[in-house]
């Protein structure tokens, strides 16, 4: 008896036209975002480089919120504590409902993005700390996170007919990648530990939990959980992020009649990321990118530390490296081959777009060596730096394969039955 041929595993094929669909709003918010990211920075940068350097540091330094509480915080801190809890509640919910209801639910599928994320934070990690061996190797983990923001605010320029497979891969990669920052974060970052506080934080945590995976939307009773989660966890030692990571995964994601259509996770995520992309992200840019350089004997000496090129290499270099070379390795174990129209320079101009380091690096900069020091100072000088330079390298690699794109991307438009499914995904 003939035995059935066995199906060939592909690396980045196309996903269904739902999930298709759903990332593709994603990422058109993302963008947006991104773009206010980078004028953030930019408004920073000036300003903090301006005759009215001072009145930046003011505000940065302006001290708001109950002191009873212990949340008498300087806006520079709460832009890193409390906005980016949005950021990372957002992150949440979107890598739960990845792996729940996506297409990455299937192992096969998920195995790609999860291991070049993992290459594509070890890898800058390892380079940094041998640039860094014998001295500060506390900023290790600067390098290793990936800006989907930034990225997509990039792509939008130089890579519109990306192909949707490839622009799938990168914001499940960014996702990963920022669990596991957070996942850093918490376990390297942590400097004191105050048990009470984070045992109670198990409480409202509990309460926010029981309350969503009974369906209930109530914000004047799910806001005051969250932020008690929230509070509790910045008491505690461990980064108040984290609590907005913890809070995204007690979301459920599919609803509770098990019919199709979007879950509490998926409601959620459409009303907090145009508020995470749109406030939380380019106000911590704001807040964080401002950095007096000094003049060009000011850059050149923040350029030559040691943390500066530990970080720019971890990025330019690490971060691509990383990435494809997980990504050939996972393909090698598994005899998977790269979808028809696709090829490994694809891969590499992706994986050189990831080296565009940004929020979490400029947040884990902060917590490795201090908000306001001299090596912090540098270290925002070495993720702009680093973060430039991949920018225009992604965009040289992406641009040679240019029309190669634009025929896939219009391919995926074709509907000739007019039924709003175009036909690649059918049949």
């Amino acid at each position: 008896m003939t035995q059935p041929p066995q199906r060939v595993p592909t690396i980045f094929g196309r996903g269904s036209w739902p999930e298709a669909r759903r990332i593709a709003d994603i990422l058109r918010k993302e963008t947006i975002g991104g773009v206010l990211l980078l004028a953030g920075a930019v408004i920073a940068l000036i300003w903090a480089n301006s005759p009215w350097a001072d009145r930046y540091e003011a505000l940065l330094n302006f001290t708001v919120g109950p002191e009873a509480l212990h949340l008498d915080l300087s806006l520079g801190k709460w832009s890193a504590d409390g906005l980016l809890a949005i950021f990372f509640f957002v992150a949440g919910l979107e890598l739960k409902r990845e792996f729940v209801a996506g297409d990455l639910r299937d192992p096969r599928r998920a195995a790609v993005p999860v291991a070049a994320a993992l290459g594509g934070v070890l890898v800058p990690a390892l380079i940094y700390l041998v640039v860094n061996a014998g001295g500060a190797t506390e900023g290790w983990a600067v390098p290793t996170a990936t800006d989907i923001a930034f990225a997509l605010a990039v792509l939008a320029v130089v890579g519109r007919w990306l192909p949707s497979a490839l622009r799938t891969f990168l914001l499940t990669l960014a996702v990963v990648d920022d669990l596991l920052a957070i996942g850093i974060i918490a376990v390297f970052y942590t400097d004191h530990l105050s048990v009470r506080p984070l045992l109670g934080m198990l409480v409202p945590l509990a309460l926010f939990a029981v309350l969503v995976q009974r369906r209930v939307r109530a914000w004047w009773l799910l806001l005051p959980l969250a932020f008690a989660t929230w509070a509790l966890m910045h008491a505690s030692g461990v980064h108040a992020t984290v609590a907005g990571v913890l809070l995204g995964f007690a979301v459920p994601v599919l609803r509770r009649d098990g019919g199709d259509g979007p879950g509490l996770a998926e409601h959620f995520e459409h009303r907090f990321r145009p508020l995470s992309a749109g406030v939380a992200v380019p106000i911590f840019a704001l807040m964080s990118a401002g950095v007096t350089i000094g003049g060009l004997d000011g850059l050149s000496s923040a350029l030559t530390d040691p943390v500066a090129i530990g970080v720019m290499a971890g990025l330019i270099l690490g971060k691509p490296i990383g990435i494809v070379a997980a990504t050939w390795l996972t393909a090698r174990f598994t005899r998977a081959r790269i979808d028809a129209g696709l090829a490994w320079i694809d891969v590499t101009g992706l994986a050189v777009l990831a080296g565009i380091g940004f929020t979490v690096s400029l947040l884990i900069g902060e917590l490795a060596f201090g908000a306001g020091t001299e090596r912090d100072a540098h270290v925002k000088v070495a993720v702009l730096a680093g973060s430039l330079a991949a920018a225009l390298l992604a965009t040289v690699v992406l641009r040679l394969r240019n029309r190669t794109y634009r025929r896939m991307y219009e391919a995926e438009q074709v509907d000739s039955n007019r039924d709003d499914i175009p036909d690649v995904y059918q049949g």
